[in-house]
């Protein structure tokens, strides 16, 4: 299975954020989105999930020897700021979640409590208000969904950084085990988190996306490499 963006285009009024960005994601793997405030790394997320429109390109999915176009529902979302209904518990939410998606004939493997076990939320927190949970909490919940629905591709926005350190290795051992049946892709700004949970990185920069090469990862001139290609004099945030 592989994801494919093939000269993808977005501009918003005079800014051109995306300029024909072209990548390959395949499955097995756990791809890092590196790029600075505003370099348009959420645009592009919006792109590939459907958010927006493009204005130009497309993301095609190659699967079972098909090539087509990306759905809405190939993808899955985990954003920085989670989007739940906080007047419901957490148990409430799933139990909703699930009913909702047998009835459009999806195969459900485990029980409700079985995925929040998966997820290694306690008795007490499936129970609670989703108002009263922690950003990190809400978070743990979003991802609990794509346990379920099994997307082919898992965007996920800063994904690790409202976590303690306890839960945080809870989540990255989740997302090694996640990857062999995904594509999985998540911007971060944290260099040492790229490093330690990706097998590979991608560099937004000037609206093109650039590889970086996996043997980088693990030496001692990692971080000097990005930032040097990060660096840039006519770096422009834009919105």
């Amino acid at each position: 299975m592989r994801l494919v963006l093939d000269k993808i285009t977005k501009r918003f009024n005079e800014k051109e954020v995306l300029r024909g960005v072209e990548q390959r994601f395949e499955q097995g793997k756990i791809y890092g989105l590196l790029g600075r405030n505003g370099a348009g790394k959420t645009t592009l997320f919006n792109c590939i999930s459907g958010e927006v429109k493009l204005d130009g390109g497309s993301a095609l999915l190659e699967l079972d020897g098909t090539t087509r176009e990306l759905r809405e529902q190939d993808v899955g979302y985990v954003y920085s700021l989670p989007i739940l209904p906080e007047f419901l518990t957490g148990y409430e939410f799933v139990k909703f979640f699930i009913d909702i998606n047998r009835r459009q004939q999806l195969h459900i493997d485990l029980t409700i409590d079985q995925y929040f076990d998966m997820m290694s939320m306690a008795e007490e927190e499936r129970h609670r208000l989703i108002k009263g949970y922690s950003h990190g909490m809400k978070n743990k919940l979003q991802m609990l969904l794509f346990l379920i629905t099994k997307p082919p591709v898992i965007l996920l926005d800063e994904p690790l950084t409202s976590f303690d350190v306890i839960v945080a290795l809870e989540m990255k051992k989740l997302l090694r085990e996640m990857k062999h049946n995904h594509i999985l892709i998540f911007s971060t700004h944290i260099l040492q988190l790229a490093s330690d949970l990706c097998d590979e990185l991608v560099v937004l920069n000037n609206g093109q996306l650039e590889s970086v090469s996996p043997e980088l990862l693990h030496s001692p001139e990692f971080e000097q490499s990005i930032i040097k290609l990060l660096k840039d004099e006519n770096h422009v945030e834009r919105s």
